[in-house]
């Protein structure tokens, strides 16, 4: 699996700026129960705005799924090619139970790892070619390398069919269905009135 190197810059006592650290990214997590993939944190923010006087480490502590609250998480995730029938024998809920987000997986989904999070998604595939799975076949789309995607709290599992690995970089920002939405039509699938 791959190793990033993570630069962070700074300022001196004078307001000069710096590099404050240059090392490879220490926060990742590979699991056996979703063998293949790996995901590696580079920056986590608890709030809004973000703070660009704060620590210099903030990928510390469990790694977690979704963005902290009022937050956002970068990081990029690497997927391996994936066999069909090693995955059709894998148990999704306890692979993101490992990352906190066990309510985050859709029970029944035709994908074990079909989930979704209540957070507005930017990524970026860098390297090779993955599907992206929607809760129905004919909404799938196929990614390449350059390709974008917005996702916004939507259900969706990530298929690597092809034959090379596949690097895609994220940043996840803690979201609402809608900022005028109230108590728990915040969250979850957004309700759509005829």
């Amino acid at each position: 699996m791959r190793e990033f190197r993570r630069v962070v810059t700074g300022h001196d006592e004078n307001g000069k700026a710096i590099i404050e650290s240059d090392q490879i990214a220490g926060q990742f997590l590979e699991r056996p129960n979703r063998p293949g993939v790996r995901l590696t944190n580079f920056w986590l923010s608890d709030g809004t705005p973000a703070e660009y006087d704060g620590p210099t480490e903030t990928c510390t502590g469990d790694f977690i799924l979704h963005p902290p609250a009022n937050g956002s998480v970068f990081r990029c995730v690497e997927f391996q090619p994936e066999d069909p029938e090693v995955i059709k024998t894998l148990d999704g809920a306890s692979a993101f139970a490992e990352m906190g987000a066990a309510a985050n997986i859709v029970e029944g989904a035709r994908h074990p790892f079909m989930h979704r999070t209540d957070s507005v998604d930017y990524a970026m595939v860098i390297t090779g070619e993955i599907w992206m799975l929607m809760d129905d076949e004919k909404d799938d789309v196929h990614l390449k390398a350059g390709d974008v995607v917005i996702q916004r709290g939507t259900n969706h599992a990530w298929s690597n069919r092809g034959t090379e690995t596949c690097i895609i970089m994220f940043v996840l920002n803690d979201g609402v269905t809608r900022r005028d939405a109230q108590g728990a039509e915040r969250v979850g699938i957004p309700r759509r009135l005829e």
